[in-house]
């Protein structure tokens, strides 16, 4: 028997009951929550991130419902719900179960899952969507401080250095939380941030959006009411992760924007040294510190430093902690 698997951006809907019926292209959107039989097996290690974030491998047969949604990564792939032809031919986009037509894919990632198009879910008789399980808007301002996460592409180590921030900021005593605000919805980055120590976490799935590749007054609403929810939160310093640039069409410019006022520490993370350099110019900021895979080496970090002079630290090495902690404490730590 087929398993109906239900993939982490249907984390934030209920859906006790639903069934299942065959839209007309016209009535798709964004957000839609739809059924997808898998019709072809995927690459080694490419699975369904369940709403509990555990990884499952599918078969055959298998029904996935995920949501339609776009993507658009530099070194993975690209695609689109609406690229869905005639035959309902579509991919898992992402293990979360981002579904659309794939456009084109880097040949250094397995094959994806592939899926056929079964039907929309109907929720008391009305399309099921994200947006209308979104987190409201709590009438409240966000006003905490800042530490900015950004970076030049995926794999850069955005979500490694985060959880080591949020690690160091919490051996200081301070409450944490963590969220990520672009990007393509992986539950598995919020866990791994609650696992390094944040009391409250969120992400623009909570916000209704599979990915944030969306236009900039949607994404705007979105991510300003999900600032609303986080303002609830009794925390010292937020960690959010911003990982697309303004080059990018994943809003990470929109982001920035809104978080402006309360920045008190950027730091970046990149895959190469000379990233550094164009996202200082893509963001218009220096950071005040460089982190990820470009500082593995003392090359690296040499290379960053003649190119910037920007800091930067190879932050898996604890004997870094210390001058960290001096920068934390700084701009984070009340008198």
């Amino acid at each position: 028997m087929s398993a109906l698997i239900r993939a982490s951006l249907s984390r934030i809907a209920p859906l006790p009951a639903f069934t299942v019926e065959p839209l007309p292209h016209v009535d798709w959107a964004t957000g839609d929550y739809v059924l997808g039989e898998v019709s072809g097996l995927p690459g080694q290690g490419v699975g369904i991130e369940l709403t509990d974030g555990r990884m499952m491998q599918v078969d055959l047969g298998d029904r996935v419902l995920g949501a339609f949604g776009v993507r658009c990564a530099t070194l993975e792939a690209t695609g689109t719900w609406e690229g869905i032809g005639p035959d309902g031919r579509m991919s898992a986009m992402t293990a979360a179960g981002l579904f659309g037509r794939l456009s084109s894919r880097s040949p250094l990632i397995p094959n994806l899952i592939e899926l056929c198009y079964r039907g929309h879910v109907l929720a008391d008789g009305r399309k099921a969507t994200m947006g209308a399980f979104a987190l409201p808007h709590s009438g409240h301002d966000f006003t905490q401080p800042v530490l900015l996460v950004i970076g030049s592409s995926m794999s850069a180590g955005k979500t490694r250095t985060a959880q080591i921030l949020i690690r160091r900021l919490r051996a200081l005593g301070l409450r944490v939380l963590a969220a990520k605000l672009t990007g393509a919805g992986r539950y598995r980055d919020l866990l791994a941030m609650r696992d390094a120590g944040a009391e409250w976490v969120f992400d623009f799935v909570d916000a209704g959006l599979p990915s944030t590749v969306c236009p900039v007054a949607e994404y705007r609403q979105a991510a300003t009411a999900l600032l609303s929810r986080m303002a609830l939160a009794a925390a010292d310093v937020a960690v959010i992760e911003a990982g697309a640039s303004p080059l990018e069409p994943y809003n990470g410019d929109v982001a920035v924007a809104l978080l402006e006022p309360y920045l008190r520490l950027t730091v970046l993370c990149t895959a190469d040294p000379y990233a550094v350099v164009g996202m200082m110019q893509a963001f218009g900021r220096r950071p005040d510190l460089v982190a990820g895979i470009a500082c593995n080496t003392d090359a690296g970090q040499a290379l960053i430093d003649k190119l910037t002079g920007l800091p930067s630290l190879r932050l898996l090495d604890p004997a870094t902690w210390p001058w960290l902690d001096g920068l934390l404490r700084e701009r984070f730590v009340r008198a």
